[in-house]
């Protein structure tokens, strides 16, 4: 029997060129770590937060990973930082399209606040619509077979009595990934999402929600016992559908969420 010891980590994406929104902190921040772990040539890390991102990048090695400031709702900010990407590291191979916002809890829908869901859908519907147009586009472009990943939740699955808007949003995810499978799938693009239960996130925090908050709301409802959602089990599960290993998987939502019963609340 071999030495487990003894045997290398595969590299799932050596020699490819990826980009991660939303890769400041997370989820996004795992994903990057991951990846340049699992061999990528380059990760560029596309975020809103400057100093932050600069400072993953810096951690992971700035000669394998790149920080670009970038707002995913805004398309020519998209388009400059994927036409970027391709021109400094000569391709582009895989999006985790992962960033973000979470909303107002206090949101209801008999007093839908408008505002507030137009910031939500702006970000998490249009932006993930606009990185999968513009990275599409360009794997078009260069005629590579790559893989887009994008977040949903698993509010896609699991009703949850608070914030509406962003369960909106989160559905409006699965709905491009499943559309867009069907046309991607011609060029031999895959896209996926992956759509985890709550978990402590930077994010998550600035919703009000505190880890005790999470536990006793999710425990419950949570058919797997002993083992607590990090952002690290999300990015395994990007990297998965990022990788080769799942090369005949598209239009797939791959749930990360313990086995939540029913609905939460």
């Amino acid at each position: 029997m071999a030495d487990t010891q003894s045997i290398s980590l595969k590299k799932k994406l050596q020699g490819k060129v990826a980009i991660v929104t939303g890769g400041a902190g997370g989820i996004g921040e795992a994903a990057a770590r991951l990846f340049a772990e699992h061999g990528a040539l380059a990760v560029v890390i596309a975020d809103i937060q400057a100093e932050k991102g600069q400072s993953v990048a810096e951690s992971i090695g700035l000669q394998r990973c790149s920080y670009v400031q970038c707002d995913v709702a805004d398309e020519e900010q998209v388009k400059s930082m994927v036409e970027w990407t391709v021109k400094t590291y000569g391709g582009l191979d895989i999006m985790f399209s992962n960033a973000g916002i979470l909303g107002s809890s206090d949101q209801t829908i008999l007093d839908l606040d408008l505002s507030q869901y137009d910031a939500v859908m702006r970000v998490n519907a249009r932006g993930m619509a606009v990185c999968v147009k513009q990275v599409a586009g360009k794997m078009t472009e260069l005629g590579t077979k790559g893989a887009i990943v994008c977040t949903s939740s698993a509010v896609v699955v699991t009703a949850v009595p608070t914030f509406p808007d962003y369960t909106m949003s989160k559905h409006a995810v699965l709905g491009l990934v499943r559309a867009a499978s069907q046309q991607l799938g011609a060029h031999g693009i895959r896209i996926n999402c992956v759509s985890p239960s709550a978990l402590m996130t930077p994010l998550v925090a600035k919703g009000g929600l505190t880890a005790g908050d999470l536990q006793k709301m999710i425990d419950p409802w949570t058919s797997l016992k002993g083992v607590a959602l990090t952002a690290e089990h999300v990015a395994e599960a990007a990297l998965f559908l990022a990788s080769d290993e799942s090369v005949f998987i598209t239009g797939h939502n791959l749930v990360v969420d313990g086995g939540l019963k029913g609905s939460i609340g």
